[in-house]
């Protein structure tokens, strides 16, 4: 019996993850940090597929800014890249995936694309996921794995499951913009529907066909940028001047709304993307009380609170409901709910500036 092919993972590390100031900051994003355990996310993230019975090293496609960082915190936990991609300005991720199908030579080798700052709770339900997808990406299809949704979020692109193709898979039926809240309890009522987590399955020459249907700037200008990259041991420094003509796109916007063959498997996975410090307290291990605590904390006759700090102590009583963050000098104080606001704390930040 012929061995199957191993899987390449293409762990995309270009995000600065700005809504979990102050800890995530552009030198040193949330993937990179330690957020929900004593590894990073970028750590976890690797080590979902470190089995090398079915999955290759990966492809890291990643920030220019931050190759040492990447290299440092793979190899701190035993994970030796078969390259990282860098890229010298962000593109959005159609193009880094270019990037990386290029790098993996842009055959019918089979990339695992996932983002690098996502929580992933039940990895052996993942793996069967995976498994369940692989017989499609044999045949070309590109698939996206659906997340089984337990609340009607407004912040996640939502996918309509379509008809059964085999076991666990299923057609796109289409895929929803982020919606208002009545559509997505409409949604989320109906049983049909999942969120679109932005973890992809599909053979790098199919990816790269759909880029040559769709956008064939993108594939032209990241086939250039590769080209003429620059070579320093794995780290593959893309050519600034050819990776810049590339227009900027999501992979959804790109291709797949776009494709005829997109499939989707619903997975339920304990998935969270982490993206706002409300998403953390809900996936962290919590006290009697329903605190979430990291660092040098004291907490009295207080309730339902996150609280993380790399430095200061932070000493609290009689309060409730609240997000206390302290890194370096910046502190940041909200109500438990609003935390999505941080982009506006930001915002006036840079006017101040």
């Amino acid at each position: 019996m012929t061995k199957a092919a191993l899987i390449t993972p293409v762990i995309l590390s270009g995000g600065s993850g700005t809504r979990l100031w102050p800890m995530s900051r552009p030198e040193m994003p949330k993937q990179m940090l330690a957020l929900t355990g004593d590894q990073t996310m970028l750590q976890m993230t690797a080590l979902r597929t470190a089995d090398t019975e079915a999955f290759a090293a990966p492809l890291v496609i990643a920030n220019a800014q931050h190759a040492d960082l990447i290299q440092q915190q793979l190899d701190d936990v035993g994970i030796r890249p078969a390259a990282i991609v860098l890229e010298p300005m962000g593109r959005n991720t159609a193009p880094a995936i270019a990037l990386a199908a290029i790098a993996a030579g842009g055959g019918d080798a089979m990339l695992l694309v996932m983002p690098s700052d996502h929580v992933i709770a039940d990895v052996s339900a993942f793996h069967a996921a995976i498994a369940a997808a692989r017989p499609m990406v044999e045949q070309g299809w590109l698939v996206t794995f659906g997340i089984q949704p337990d609340a009607p979020e407004t912040g996640y692109g939502w996918i309509k499951v379509g008809d059964r193709m085999a076991d666990g898979v299923h057609r796109v039926d289409r895929f929803v913009e982020k919606p208002p809240l009545d559509k997505a309890e409409a949604m989320l009522a109906s049983g049909d529907h999942a969120w679109n987590g932005g973890i992809f399955l599909f053979r790098a020459d199919a990816y790269l066909a759909a880029l040559d249907q769709f956008a064939p700037a993108m594939r032209s200008a990241a086939a250039e940028a590769i080209e003429l990259a620059r070579h320093d041991g794995i780290a593959i420094h893309a050519d600034a001047d050819a990776f810049a003509r590339s227009p900027s796109d999501s992979i959804d916007y790109a291709v797949m709304e776009r494709a005829d063959r997109v499939a989707v498997v619903p997975v339920s996975m304990g998935w969270s993307d982490v993206g706002s410090w409300d998403a953390l307290h809900a996936i962290s291990a919590s006290d009697a009380a329903g605190n979430a605590h990291k660092g040098d904390v004291i907490a009295i006759d207080t309730e339902r609170c996150l609280v993380q700090t790399d430095g200061a102590r932070i000493a609290m009583v009689g309060v409730e409901d609240l997000i206390v963050v302290a890194s370096g000098k910046d502190v940041l104080i909200l109500p438990r709910g609003r935390s999505q606001e941080v982009k506006r704390l930001i915002e006036a930040m840079k006017k101040g500036d």
